[in-house]
């Protein structure tokens, strides 16, 4: 065995060896602190280059999320609308129908008459006052566009809402209804016919869209949880296999300053030769 002073090769190994398990144990106590696998480029340039591209990709179609959260209520507040509309055309039907009967008096028919004026202006009023956010749903027809995917591909990632037209009076034909007299009463049947066709059609677009929307927001949900899914497995830590390395690291490290504090003591049998 040759015994050296100026350099102990025994110590700079054993204290190369506790460097390294001291690094590996700042990484693993960086993990386990803050729950990411990748903490720094340095970590897994690729992974993490991947991993962000997943975490931009799920932001954005939270934000899409949203996009369609807000259009299914839109289309809610126009759906109400048009079936109060519904409601209004169905009771004016019955005043026609009252009014086209002789049974019915001048005064009845004049009275039969206000009610369905008063309704008419109520089925413009409702048409006025649906709005959202600004946009007036019922007064004409609509032709709204909603952001439900994170490209910039049409058929993909929009979803466009139109309905053919309003549902004013004057949409609706009912513009000169009249039930003051038999005739006109019986003339209004058949207007108002057309109108319940016609609030019923927009009530079919209305419900279409809504129904496409509702499948998109299921497909957003799934896509969200399968690429939040992706990019846990990139960066996120292990917590099991982290504290596994830990516990192996922290032994390595004990055993690695005793190690060394023992290498530091094998010059002094030097002495014994010079026989101090």
């Amino acid at each position: 065995m040759s015994l050296r002073i100026n350099t102990n090769l025994a110590a700079l190994n054993a204290h190369r060896q506790l460097t390294e398990t001291d690094e590996r144990l700042r990484v693993t106590m960086e993990r386990l602190s803050s729950g990411y696998r990748i903490n720094r480029s340095q970590d897994d340039v690729a992974g993490l280059s991947i991993a962000n591209k997943f975490r931009m990709e799920v932001r954005a179609l939270r934000a899409a999320q949203q996009n369609v959260a807000q259009g299914q209520s839109l289309l809610q507040v126009a759906e109400g609308g048009t079936n109060k509309i519904e409601t209004i055309v169905e009771r004016l039907k019955e005043l026609a129908i009252s009014a086209s009967s002789s049974n019915v008096d001048s005064d009845g028919r004049s009275r039969i008459n206000a009610e369905a004026q008063a309704l008419m202006s109520e089925i413009d009023q409702i048409a006025n006052d649906t709005k959202y956010s600004g946009n007036t749903l019922l007064a004409g027809a609509i032709n709204l566009t909603f952001q439900v995917g994170s490209g910039n591909v049409a058929a993909e990632d929009r979803i466009t809402v139109t309905t053919s037209s309003g549902l004013l009076t004057s949409n609706l034909g009912l513009g000169s209804l009249s039930l003051n007299s038999i005739a006109s009463a019986q003339s209004a049947l058949t207007s108002l016919d057309s109108a319940l066709v016609s609030v019923n059609l927009v009530v079919g677009e209305i419900g279409a869209a809504a129904s496409r929307l509702e499948f998109s927001a299921g497909n957003l949900a799934i896509s969200i949880e399968n690429l939040d899914a992706s990019h846990s497995t990139i960066r996120d830590a292990d917590m099991a296999y982290e504290m596994t390395n830990l516990t192996r690291d922290q032994i390595l490290l004990q055993a690695g300053t005793s190690m060394l504090a023992q290498a530091n003591l094998m010059p002094q049998s030097v002495l014994a030769l010079l026989g101090k």
